[in-house]
């Protein structure tokens, strides 16, 4: 079976010639990290976000923190509950009545350069997390305003 020189579907005859990958190039002003935020990683001079580079200098910095609270019951009762169900059927159902209090949220770190714009939802389980994120953008902001 012979294929016709237009068809589609038969394998190339002679393939495209290859390129040598082009080497990475480091942008303009390209340190080392300074500070990580999130997924936002600071240099001397250039923000590096997931979509792309922002300069330092003049950007502006906003946080904000939202958390909740989530009502769960916690494991131990649960097991206490079905251990004690063969002994105690109506007081160990009592043990699925405790709850515990598990406080969850983000912190959204903006970074703002003129028209660019980022923003990082950076999840938290407990205060000092979001102590560590204020004390880190604090310190960028004090970079960018040099």
């Amino acid at each position: 079976m012979t294929s016709l020189p237009n068809d589609p579907w038969s394998p190339p005859s002679n393939p495209p010639p290859t390129q040598p990958p082009l080497p990475p190039t480091a942008p303009v002003g390209a340190g080392p990290v300074i500070v990580q935020v999130g997924e936002i990683g600071v240099t001397s001079s250039v923000v590096h976000t997931p979509a792309g580079d922002i300069p330092l200098a003049g950007s502006t910095w906003q946080v904000s923190d939202y958390w909740h609270s989530e009502q769960r019951i916690p494991k131990w009762a649960i097991i206490a509950a079905v251990v004690g169900f063969c002994v105690l059927t109506v007081f160990s159902l009592l043990f699925l009545l405790v709850k515990e209090a598990v406080p969850r949220g983000t912190v959204q770190v903006t970074v703002t350069n003129g028209t660019r714009q980022y923003v990082a939802r950076i999840p938290v389980t407990d205060q000092s997390q979001v102590a560590q994120i204020h004390q880190q953008v604090n310190y960028v902001r004090s970079l960018a305003a040099l």
